[in-house]
């Protein structure tokens, strides 16, 4: 079973690799099967029993939401939920529908296909397990991951791992950088970075692989890592069993010189220096087996595992050949056996070397982007995260709080994920990265500023076939840039076929016009308002120019009156401006969270003296605290605990 971490956008090129270097016959994905839970089976059944989408929704709405991802039986709900059993004994068609729903529950509904496990084996696949194709040349196990690795195969799983996906995109805008010289090779990183270690250091690792739990950056205050090692060791160690013992607290005693460093025996000393006489890796306990007891590499891999297992039989045999190894190497039995026990204690909480240094690394270069490229890395992380609302809202917060402005959407500018624009700069406050150019006279030269602009594949309700044709219809016949001039402009140029009304009103109302439309002070509400006919407009030049008809104004007026025709030149009608609150609201509507402002930004100064905490900060109180958060309540909905209790 072998577990290997890609970057997101790029597993699919990995499985086609595979593919085609082991045979299309060889490879297979492994099969997920889907089982009939209480509300999805309730809608199932009376789908085919004729009821209404929204009469069969009602029914199952009654039955409790999933309560740490388990659902709660129909049974169980008829017992416990009054309105839904009060349904059943009025309703004959409901009875029905929960009667058939109660046998079909739990059943497997359908097989769908594990996105990151794969087999491989040894001539056709379906010699060793039964497969289905859902496309050609494509064969997915009938079989479950646990059985498929009984039945012989090797499993793989390609992981996606976000930070991977982070660091590529990162990398990409950084080589756009307009005063970049030379390619940003991430690979050459110097690891003896001293802004990477202070960030470190800081505890400000949000988006920081690993270091975004307020428990790792509490413990890398307390570290204060200044070389790769301590990084590789931290991780190893910030796991619930070496912390249950101490080992963290050890580390960081040892390193600060507060705890004398005591090695079991001189001749492991060279072993365990670099984690200061802690045994903190796998690889450790094989070492010292091999040195001291005189075990091979096979032999030490079998005691580790046998350690790791705490088989009493096994580990009585391995100690007593480690002994005898030992006093080949003129070691005390006493001394021996106390070393071997030692090493039984750390190898139940011992982490793989090779695999925390590997994940260290990736710790290092996230912390590296983000003290010397802040604004790519953001961007690059606020990308990854688009389709995550929560993690957006979180990013631009912090990101606004280093200075880094972060731009609405805007039709002409925006690409599908967020990107990096730069404008002269207008005196504003930015963490600047370290590498500018440096004029003789050793002044920065920074004629322009990296700003953040937010990307049009975040906007709720806008697909991908929507942006296929705004990017296309924003390039003229030779792929230049054609900005859109206005709303009309951009319904005449667009195919509205893809791009319909609700993607438009999505556009308008998070602020992607107003760019466009500053010049000519038309607001969101004018703009809004204007919206049936810049559409109407739109679809009927499209019909014209697919008659091979000319319009009115292309007979009778000037050219310059076709193309402003073509090009805008529609009227915005008076509106009401929306208020603040309204256009928050749209905002959040269409992006999943307020840009231009807040709606509590009014009661500031008062969340300032009556709260002591908010949602970012929650974590880290004291235990023993009164917690006061403030907050406006927008929507509610009852839960039901283990008990059965309303809340």
């Amino acid at each position: 079973d072998f577990d290997i971490d890609f970057c997101m956008d790029k597993r699919e090129l990995v499985i086609d690799y595979v593919r085609k270097a082991y045979g299309h016959q060889s490879v297979g994905q492994i099969a997920t099967f889907h089982q009939l839970k209480s509300k999805s089976v309730v809608k199932d059944v009376g789908r085919v029993k004729g009821l209404s989408p929204g009469d069969a929704a009602r029914i199952a709405a009654l039955i409790p939401d999933p309560i740490a991802g388990k659902s709660t039986p129909i049974y169980k709900a008829l017992e416990e939920v009054e309105a839904l059993k009060t349904l059943y004994d009025t309703d004959p068609a409901a009875r029905d529908v929960l009667d058939i729903a109660q046998g079909l529950e739990n059943l497997t509904r359908h097989a769908g296909m594990h996105a990151a496990g794969v087999v491989m084996s040894e001539g056709p696949i379906w010699d060793h397990v039964p497969v289905f194709c859902p496309d050609e040349g494509v064969y997915v196990t009938q079989y479950h991951k646990d059985d498929v690795e009984a039945a012989g195969l090797v499993k793989f799983d390609f992981l996606g791992l976000r930070t991977l996906t982070v660091l590529d995109k990162a990398v990409r805008l950084i080589n756009r950088r307009p005063d970049r010289e030379g390619e940003f090779d991430l690979s050459a990183l110097p690891l003896d970075d001293r802004g990477t270690y202070a960030l470190l250091c800081s505890g400000e690792t949000t988006n920081v692989f690993q270091l975004e739990s307020t428990g790792m950056q509490e413990l890398f205050k307390k570290l204060k890592p200044d070389c790769f090692e301590d990084i590789v060791a931290a991780v190893a160690l910030y796991r619930p069993g070496p912390m249950g013992a101490g080992m963290h607290n050890d580390f960081v005693e040892r390193k600060h010189g507060r705890q004398r460093v005591e090695y079991p025996h001189p001749s492991v000393e060279p072993i365990l220096r670099d984690t200061r006489g802690v045994i903190v890796y796998q690889e450790q306990v094989m070492q010292i087996a091999q040195v001291m007891g005189g075990y091979s590499l096979g032999g030490a891999d079998l005691l580790r595992r046998a350690m790791g297992k705490k088989k009493e039989s096994e580990m009585a045999k391995h100690k007593a050949t480690f002994v005898a190894g030992a006093a080949k190497n003129n070691v005390e039995q006493k001394t021996a056996e106390d070393i071997f026990d030692l090493m039984a204690f750390f190898a139940g909480y011992g982490f793989n070397k090779s695999h925390s240094a590997a994940y260290a690394l990736i710790t290092y270069q996230t912390a590296y982007l983000k003290a010397h490229f802040p604004v790519e890395f953001t961007c690059a992380t606020l990308s990854a995260d688009k389709e995550k609302s929560e993690k957006v809202v979180r990013t631009v917060a912090e990101a606004r709080s280093m200075g880094i402005t972060v731009l609405p959407p805007d039709v002409n500018e925006s690409e599908i994920d967020f990107s990096v624009v730069y404008s002269p700069d207008e005196g504003r406050d930015i963490r600047r990265p370290k590498d500018k150019p440096v004029c003789q006279k050793g002044v920065v030269h920074d004629p322009q500023v990296p700003r953040i602009r937010f990307g049009l594949g975040a906007i709720k309700g806008v697909g991908s076939a929507a942006l296929d044709t705004v990017f296309e219809s924003r390039q003229d016949e030779i792929q230049n840039q054609d900005p859109f001039i206005d709303l009309f402009d951009f319904c005449a140029r667009v195919d509205l076929r893809r791009v319909n009304k609700a993607v438009v009103e999505a556009l308008i109302q998070c602020g992607a016009f107003d760019g466009v439309h500053a010049p000519k002070q038309v607001s969101r509400a004018r703009a809004f308002a204007a919206l049936e006919q810049a559409i109407e407009r739109g679809k009927r030049l499209a019909a014209e120019q697919a008659s091979g008809q000319t319009s009115l104004f292309g007979l009778l007026a000037e050219a310059d009156t076709a193309k402003t025709y073509a090009r805008g030149g529609g009227t915005f009608p008076p509106a009401q401006d929306w208020d603040s609150r309204d256009q928050l609201q749209r905002e959040k509507a269409s992006l999943g969270f307020y840009v231009s402002g807040h709606p509590l930004d009014r009661y500031a100064a008062e969340l300032r003296r009556f709260c002591n905490a908010d949602t970012e900060t929650l974590a880290s109180v004291d235990g023993n605290t009164t917690i006061v958060l403030g907050g406006s309540v927008e929507a509610y909905r009852e839960r039901r605990t283990k008990r059965g209790d309303s809340i």
